[in-house]
């Protein structure tokens, strides 16, 4: 640190150049911790999905229903010790924008299946009792202000009526949260029954099958023998755990985590370059005093160290101040995308891994003038002056 004065007035020497640099920088770690946020949510299901659930979709597509015959032939199966069911709604509340997951299912058998889901008693059986009744997350009562006894209408995209309308109304009879630290509310339930018998088709079919295996029971198993069943049949099913499902819905948007590592490479490929060419001509600029700085007694080692120090000084000033007002945009991100994509968070592994690039870059950037400097003749630089 007491060549610190030193290296910080060399790094200042030429401020629009080195300004030009730290924005460069600046903007690749915004960038970084937007897509790293983003990359987070689309696999938070993943990471926190409970093993001892699977799904049953439909074996061609997801997009596919199944009858809702299953459900007892499901249920039967050996080891399997609870199943409910939902299907994807589709719909948005008040304008195109305002959207988030909205599920037809069974009440009671949903929250047995989700314990960590927690809906006050009182709260849980009123929904049960009103036909058009829903029940909606905290997440999304605080986004849009609604509250218990407010009756919204949803939009349907996907599901008409079966008198061609499209707008469903449900009154709110309760809102829950949930009690897992990384898990979402961002989502609606209501009555399954009242969504078959009044859309305008797919009556007797749900989206997917959710089930409990038994303490001790092999998943793996229990998922063969349930496809077994389905097998050659109109509808074959393909059953997997909740991490599983969680990935494959991700994938409906793309391979999220190829798009992220491909752009975050062409970023920080140019971002080198940049760096690079900035500490070269740096360096160049200053052959003369390197040689002083080694005829006054500084040893090659404090010329590598220096040159390398304003380097990685540079990519920490662009980087660190990138990370963090993208933590603040992510922030702004969350409240804004928290009902239709829940869990974008930058996550303390996404901000290790970008100060460990901030200091790999500095060194790659910085070791080649480094090297040039620490292997610089003090009698062919003074010849140079």
């Amino acid at each position: 640190m007491k060549y610190f004065g030193l290296i910080w007035r060399n790094v200042w020497r030429k401020k629009i150049r080195t300004s030009l640099t730290i924005l460069s920088i600046f903007v690749a770690f915004l960038l970084f911790a937007l897509l790293a946020a983003i990359s987070y949510a689309f696999k938070g299901g993943e990471d926190v999905a409970d093993a001892e659930r699977l799904i049953v979709i439909d074996k061609v597509s997801l997009i596919n229903t199944l009858p809702m015959s299953y459900l007892n032939r499901i249920a039967s199966t050996d080891s399997v010790q609870s199943v409910t069911h939902a299907s994807w709604f589709g719909g948005y509340y008040q304008e195109p924008r305002n959207q988030f997951g909205q599920f037809p299912t069974d009440p009671y058998s949903y929250f047995s299946m989700y314990p960590e889901l927690q809906l006050p008693q009182e709260q849980l059986d009123a929904w049960v009792k009103n036909r058009t009744g829903a029940v909606i997350g905290r997440e999304i009562a605080e986004t849009y202000g609604i509250e218990v006894g407010d009756r919204i209408p949803l939009q349907a995209t996907i599901w008409t009526k079966a008198d061609g309308g499209r707008t469903w109304e449900f009154d709110i009879e309760g809102i829950f949260s949930s009690s897992e630290p990384r898990g979402s509310s961002a989502f609606m339930l209501f009555h399954y029954d009242y969504f078959d018998e009044a859309r305008a088709f797919g009556q007797g079919s749900v989206g997917w099958y959710i089930l409990r295996v038994k303490p001790g029971a092999d998943p793996v198993q229990v998922a063969n023998a349930i496809d077994a069943q389905f097998a050659n049949s109109p509808s074959e099913t393909k059953t997997s755990t909740e991490a599983a499902f969680a990935q494959s819905f991700a994938k409906q948007f793309g391979n999220i985590a190829l798009i992220v590592t491909l752009i975050l490479g062409a970023v920080f490929f140019t971002l080198l370059l940049v760096s690079g060419n900035t500490m070269s001509q740096s360096v160049r600029e200053r052959i003369s005093e390197l040689a002083v700085l080694k005829t006054l007694g500084f040893s090659n080692g404090s010329v590598l160290g220096i040159v390398l120090s304003e380097s990685v000084l540079i990519m920490l000033m662009g980087g660190l101040l990138g990370l963090g007002f993208g933590w603040l945009v992510v922030q702004g991100v969350s409240q804004a995308m928290g009902a239709f994509l829940p869990g974008v968070f930058l996550s303390p592994g996404a901000a290790v891994t970008a100060l460990a690039i901030m200091l790999a870059a500095g060194i790659v950037a910085g070791i080649f003038p480094a090297l040039k400097a620490m292997r610089l003749s003090i009698v062919d630089a003074l010849a140079k002056a």
